[in-house]
């Protein structure tokens, strides 16, 4: 009986489905910035992306915000975005934060934290590095980025040698 109902919670819930895999195309989204411009995935075809997953109240990912912001100021000309997915919260909180810690970054609002559910996103932060052509190449769950850690995936995405 237990078996059976712990199949049941796993199937409506989604948690026997896999994170997307690496490889394969980085699922389609639209959310909106926290100025309220809607912003797809599929915007940033022909860059690679950093989309990292993060709350306020997360203080793994409030360590890592430097390094990722850091990476975006010197490499952004060089057909690198980030993306900041915020986990759930209320704009007026993420966008204080965004604020006090100076990110330029665009923060994209997952609310409903739909986004999170379909990359699978069950703790923070977890970063994905998508390649220009929109396929995911690497996946990071929890830890902190680093600059350097940030800088050898585009090399490694771009097809750069160092």
């Amino acid at each position: 009986m237990m078996a059976a109902t712990l199949m049941f919670f796993i199937s409506i819930t989604g948690m026997a489905k896999r994170p997307p895999l690496i490889g394969s195309p980085a699922p389609h989204f639209q959310l909106s910035t926290l100025e309220g411009t809607p912003a797809t995935i599929s915007d940033y075809r022909g860059k690679v992306v950093l989309l990292n997953f993060w709350a306020t109240w997360c203080k793994p990912c409030l360590e890592e915000m430097p390094e990722i912001q850091a990476a975006y100021e010197e490499f952004k000309d060089r057909d690198f975005i980030v993306l900041g997915i915020n986990f759930g919260e209320k704009p007026e909180k993420a966008a204080l934060l965004v604020k006090k810690m100076g990110l330029t970054f665009p923060i994209l609002l997952d609310r409903k934290v739909e986004i999170a559910s379909r990359h699978r996103v069950v703790s923070l932060p977890v970063s994905f590095f998508i390649d220009p052509n929109g396929i995911i190449k690497e996946r990071v769950f929890g830890g902190t980025l680093t600059k350097d850690d940030i800088r050898s995936a585009l090399h490694r995405l771009q097809g750069e040698k160092r």
